[in-house]
Protein backbone atom coordinates (compact mmCIF):
# COMPACT_ATOMS: atom_id res chain seq x y z
CA UNK A 1 0.00 0.00 0.00
CA UNK A 2 1.21 3.52 -0.86
CA UNK A 3 1.78 5.30 2.14
CA UNK A 4 -0.76 7.80 3.00
CA UNK A 5 -2.85 8.64 5.85
CA UNK A 6 -6.73 9.30 5.70
CA UNK A 7 -9.09 9.70 8.53
CA UNK A 8 -12.53 10.12 7.92
CA UNK A 9 -16.04 9.63 10.06
CA UNK A 10 -18.24 6.78 8.86
CA UNK A 11 -22.22 7.78 8.91
CA UNK A 12 -25.09 5.96 7.77
CA UNK A 13 -25.67 7.42 4.49
CA UNK A 14 -21.74 6.54 3.28
CA UNK A 15 -21.91 5.11 0.32
CA UNK A 16 -19.96 2.23 -1.34
CA UNK A 17 -19.34 1.64 -5.25
CA UNK A 18 -17.33 -0.86 -7.08
CA UNK A 19 -16.23 -0.42 -10.26
CA UNK A 20 -14.07 -2.25 -12.36
CA UNK A 21 -11.37 -1.16 -14.99
CA UNK A 22 -10.99 -4.19 -17.80
CA UNK A 23 -8.01 -2.40 -19.33
CA UNK A 24 -6.21 -5.37 -21.11
CA UNK A 25 -2.44 -3.80 -19.89
CA UNK A 26 -3.39 -2.83 -16.77
CA UNK A 27 -6.88 -4.14 -15.49
CA UNK A 28 -8.11 -2.83 -11.51
CA UNK A 29 -10.83 -2.13 -9.44
CA UNK A 30 -12.05 1.11 -7.83
CA UNK A 31 -13.51 1.24 -4.00
CA UNK A 32 -15.43 4.25 -3.50
CA UNK A 33 -16.36 5.31 -0.29
CA UNK A 34 -18.14 8.29 -0.34
CA UNK A 35 -20.09 11.00 2.26
CA UNK A 36 -21.32 14.47 1.98
CA UNK A 37 -17.68 16.08 1.86
CA UNK A 38 -15.05 13.18 1.48
CA UNK A 39 -14.59 10.29 -0.97
CA UNK A 40 -12.13 8.11 -0.63
CA UNK A 41 -10.78 5.93 -3.51
CA UNK A 42 -8.90 2.43 -3.03
CA UNK A 43 -7.39 0.98 -6.52
CA UNK A 44 -6.71 -2.70 -6.48
CA UNK A 45 -4.83 -3.76 -8.86
CA UNK A 46 -4.33 -7.67 -9.86
CA UNK A 47 -2.93 -9.95 -7.09
CA UNK A 48 -4.20 -7.67 -4.64
CA UNK A 49 -7.91 -9.22 -3.90
CA UNK A 50 -6.11 -10.70 -0.66
CA UNK A 51 -5.84 -7.63 0.68
CA UNK A 52 -8.94 -6.73 -0.08
CA UNK A 53 -10.50 -9.40 1.76
CA UNK A 54 -8.62 -8.89 4.75
CA UNK A 55 -10.03 -5.49 5.14
CA UNK A 56 -13.58 -6.76 4.32
CA UNK A 57 -12.43 -9.15 7.00
CA UNK A 58 -10.95 -5.86 9.52
CA UNK A 59 -14.69 -4.13 8.69
CA UNK A 60 -17.01 -7.07 9.69
CA UNK A 61 -14.78 -6.99 13.05
CA UNK A 62 -15.11 -2.89 13.30
CA UNK A 63 -18.87 -3.72 12.69
CA UNK A 64 -19.16 -6.43 15.40
CA UNK A 65 -17.38 -4.53 18.00
CA UNK A 66 -19.70 -1.46 17.26
CA UNK A 67 -22.65 -3.74 17.96
CA UNK A 68 -21.28 -5.30 20.92
CA UNK A 69 -20.09 -1.74 22.30
CA UNK A 70 -24.25 -1.26 21.47
CA UNK A 71 -25.24 -4.17 23.42
CA UNK A 72 -23.26 -2.98 26.31
CA UNK A 73 -24.28 0.42 26.46
CA UNK A 74 -27.62 -0.64 26.32
CA UNK A 75 -27.19 -3.08 29.40
CA UNK A 76 -25.34 -0.23 31.51
CA UNK A 77 -28.45 2.04 30.57
CA UNK A 78 -30.90 -0.45 31.56
CA UNK A 79 -29.47 -0.88 35.15
CA UNK A 80 -29.54 2.75 36.01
Amino acid sequence: MENLTISAHIERCTRFRVTPFADRTNPFASLRISGDSVEIALLARLGTSEALRSLATAAIEAACTLDAMATDAAEVTDRV
